[in-house]
């Protein structure tokens, strides 16, 4: 079977991917982790000869009304110079105010005024990296009483101004659908098809509150059965894209990723088989 979902790189596992080479589709690293020179950057230089790469950047703060911090921007634009990566992402979100950093992608409220920064801190990253970027829809916990827009029409709408792709996480959509009582597939049916460039898969705990159970997207275990699922829906209706098992916390064995990358793989092969009998 050929493999074509990638797994998230994490320190545990750099030497035994060095050793290894295991078969995998793709390697992600977050670009904050190897912005100045270390003997970490040095094995994934090693590791770009035989993988491809995608850079999922965490601090660029894309909803920041202060606009892009362009030191930062001009860091992560070398390491992108330096490894060439295939893909480029980041968030959805805001993590900067006042020159301060908050280690929390913090959500925005979906309105026209909060388009219009998202737009413009998007365009000026491109421009930096004289590329498109993809964006990440986030998981959320609240939702905002002034937003005028769903978020599958904002992600839209930032597509239709600025050109970037859509990475779409199907845990971070099934978190976000059950804690605000949506539908998940209003993403499925509202998203532009054609700006979709990845797909994230995590696992997510459940947190009791007063009774009534609340999801938190803690990247802490294996993909659950209607996040696998949620993601075949995609698959099959927004097509085949690079896929990424994410898993930050209580890191597993190299080879429990790989597994999950290989489940990844069979259930695109199952979509795209039940594509071609349809």
């Amino acid at each position: 079977m050929e493999r074509a979902t990638g797994i998230g790189l994490r320190a545990p596992h750099l030497a035994q991917l060095e050793r290894e080479r295991p078969a995998v589709g793709f390697l992600e690293i977050h670009a904050e982790n190897y912005l100045a020179p270390s003997t970490a950057l040095q094995a994934v230089e090693r590791l770009r000869l035989d993988y491809d790469f995608s850079v999922h950047a965490v601090g660029l703060s894309l909803g920041s009304v202060d606009g892009v911090d362009e030191g930062h921007l001009e860091r992560v634009a070398g390491l992108v110079k330096r490894l060439e990566p295939r893909w480029i992402s980041d968030h959805l979100a805001w993590s900067i105010s006042g020159g301060r950093y908050f280690n929390e992608l913090l959500p925005l409220p979906y309105t026209e005024e909060a388009l219009d920064v998202v737009a413009r801190n998007v365009q000026r990253v491109q421009e930096a990296l004289g590329r498109p970027i993809s964006i990440e829809n986030p998981a959320c916990y609240l939702a905002f009483r002034h937003s005028t827009l769903s978020e599958p029409a904002f992600l839209g709408e930032l597509v239709r101004r600025t050109g970037c792709g859509l990475l779409l996480d199907a845990n971070n959509v099934f978190v976000s659908a059950h804690n605000l009582r949506l539908d998940p597939q209003a993403w499925r049916v509202a998203l532009p098809a054609a700006a979709v460039t990845q797909y994230h898969l995590a696992g997510h705990a459940v947190n009791d509150a007063d009774g009534e159970p609340i999801l938190i997207d803690d990247h802490g275990s294996a993909v659950r059965e209607a996040v696998w699922a949620l993601y075949a829906d995609f698959v099959r209706s927004l097509g085949e894209h690079p896929t990424l098992i994410e898993w930050d916390t209580d890191i597993p064995s190299l080879e429990v990723l790989l597994e999950q990358a290989a489940t990844a793989d069979r259930l695109t092969a199952g979509a795209r088989s039940h594509a071609c009998v349809a």
